[in-house]
C-alpha cells in the first residue's frame, strides 16, 4: 500500500499547488461536491471500469464522463452557483486523472495483496 498512499500525498501536494494558483477556493460545500464528484468518477469508471478491469470501453467512459460532468456543469450555471471558467475546468480534469491513477494503482495493489494471500 506504499505506492498508494504516494499518488494520494503526490495528489494532494499538486492539487494544493494548482488552487493555489488558479485562487480556487476548495473548501467551501460547492467546490468539495464538485471535485468529489470528478475524483471518484475517474476512481470508478476510468481507473477501475476502463483500466484495471477492462469491462467498460474507454469511448463508452468518455462520453459517460461527459454527460456526469456536463449535467453538473448545467445544473450549477442554471442554480447561478459558479459560471464556466477556464480555470475550474482545468481543476476538473485533473481531479479526473488523479482518481483515475487512484482507483487504477489501489486496485493493482489490492490483486498483489490478494494474490499474495492465496500463495501462501
Amino acid at each position: 500500500m506504499k505506492l498508494i498512499s504516494i499518488v494520494m500525498i503526490a495528489g494532494l501536494v499538486l492539487l494544493y499547488f494548482m488552487d493555489a494558483a488558479f485562487k480556487i477556493q476548495i473548501m467551501n460545500p460547492e467546490m468539495l461536491i464538485h471535485s468529489a464528484l470528478r475524483f471518484f468518477t475517474g476512481f470508478i469508471l476510468v481507473g477501475i471500469g476502463v483500466f484495471y478491469a477492462h469491462k467498460i470501453q474507454l469511448k463508452s467512459a468518455v462520453y459517460l464522463i461527459f454527460v456526469l460532468v456536463l449535467g453538473d456543469d448545467i445544473m450549477d450555471y442554471v442554480r447561478k452557483v459558479e459560471d464556466f471558467r477556464f480555470e475550474i475546468t482545468i481543476h476538473g480534469i485533473y481531479m479526473l486523472l488523479w482518481g483515475s491513477l487512484t482507483g487504477y494503482v489501489f486496485m493493482r495493489q489490492l490483486k498483489d495483496k490478494v494474490d499474495k494471500k492465496s500463495l501462501q
